[in-house]
């Protein structure tokens, strides 16, 4: 039940990266005790958080990463499960009141069609929340897609992936939501500019690690240090300028979707 995504590789900045979730739901509103989704809930410790914070009778968390779900089991309680499943492919036939993707939908392509299906699923009245890089632009990833593209023989799927924050304003507000959308810069200051390295370990570099050996995987990242400190210079501390884009939705009361 072991990937390439490793929980404590992630959570070593776990403080950094809880900030943006935090900012995202901030939004929502818990009218009653809704039923909430959280796709891409990763280890499971956010997901449970929040639907305490929203008073929720229930929250399903949904990610594709078993090394993820293995840890998000011991976050599961009375009205807290989670699922293995693909958000790209995820639909609620019943519906729900409340869907969130924190640092997740970046992963999947054709995100117009996605965020549809997404606003399908929740019930007349319901909120969704939704945050994504938009960090394509800093060295940390332009040399990882510089690399993707030499060994792996492909695009940097997050860079490509992520549209303009506008775009997504356009998007919701078709899909019969009052919409606010915001493009924020968190500043990380962290120990040394090499730390920059051990924040990608544990996202975009994953995917290095699922389709190389060992031996081939080590050489990656040790190529990868030497382009990116060439790039950013051995600093220390050094500051980690991130922007992220945070989306909130509701569906309008005239509007109608699967379950209008």
């Amino acid at each position: 039940m072991s990937d390439a995504w490793n929980p404590d590789q992630y959570n070593r900045f776990a403080a950094e990266r809880e900030r943006p979730f935090w900012d995202m739901v901030a939004h929502l509103e818990a009218n009653g005790a809704p039923t909430v989704v959280d796709l891409g809930c990763g280890d499971g410790r956010l997901t449970q958080a929040l639907g305490r914070r929203l008073g929720a009778s229930s929250i399903l968390g949904v990610d594709a990463s078993a090394s993820m779900l293995e840890r998000a089991v011991h976050y599961a309680d009375a009205t807290t499960s989670f699922i293995q499943g693909d958000l790209a492919t995820w639909r609620d036939e019943e519906g729900v009141d409340i869907i969130v993707a924190n640092a997740s939908l970046q992963w999947v392509d054709d995100h117009p069609a996605v965020l549809a299906r997404w606003m399908e699923s929740l019930r007349p009245g319901g909120q969704l929340a939704v945050q994504v890089p938009a960090n394509g632009d800093h060295p940390s990833h332009l040399v990882s897609g510089e690399l993707a593209a030499e060994i792996l023989g492909e695009d940097d799927h997050v860079a490509v992936n992520v549209l303009a924050p506008e775009d997504y304003a356009e998007i919701l507000a078709a899909l019969g939501t009052s919409v606010d959308v915001t493009l924020r810069v968190y500043l990380h200051e962290l120990a040394s500019s090499e730390e920059l390295v051990e924040w990608m370990k544990g996202t975009a570099l994953t995917r290095f690690r699922e389709r190389l050996s060992a031996e081939d995987y080590d050489a990656l990242l040790a190529e990868y240090r030497a382009r990116l400190l060439e790039r950013v210079g051995r600093r220390s501390p050094y500051l980690f300028t991130f922007k992220r884009i945070l989306m909130y939705a509701r569906l309008k009361p005239d509007a109608r979707g699967a379950h209008g």
